[in-house]
């Protein structure tokens, strides 16, 4: 997938972001689309916010990685889309309370799953397209 070039943009902050029980430092989380356990650490990105094999996530970040939004319902992968420097962004759209927002994909994201992503419109408007 398309990556920024790490010299034209500036680099991410570390995060210190809490995912065990309890509120310690966990090392993975169990993906609430798939129910696969998915490592934290993630090629291309300082934190990982979504499951690298459905692209599932969950709605708990008000900014990314801040962990404060109360919402907590499942956000699905809706499309993608690419920012000027062709670096690929996954829109997530929330099933419970209808937000939007949108994450960095990571070096190890499913590329059939994303390409999907990408293709849908194309799909759909072949799928609606009057037979003739």
């Amino acid at each position: 997938m398309p990556r920024n070039n790490a010299s034209t943009r500036n680099p991410q902050r570390a995060k210190t972001v809490l995912h065990g029980p309890g509120g310690e430092r966990g090392d993975a989380f169990r993906c609430v689309g798939c129910r696969l356990d998915v490592p934290l650490m993630a090629a291309g990105t300082a934190h990982r916010n979504h499951c690298p094999h459905c692209l599932s996530s969950l709605h708990v970040d008000r900014t990314p990685g801040d962990r404060r939004a109360t919402c907590r319902g499942r956000m699905t992968a809706l499309s993608v889309t690419v920012r000027d420097g062709g670096e690929w962004l996954i829109v997530h759209h929330c099933q419970r309370c209808g937000g939007l927002s949108v994450n960095r994909i990571a070096g190890d994201d499913n590329a059939l799953a994303l390409m999907r992503l990408a293709m849908r419109p194309l799909r759909m408007a072949r799928q609606s397209a009057p037979a003739g």
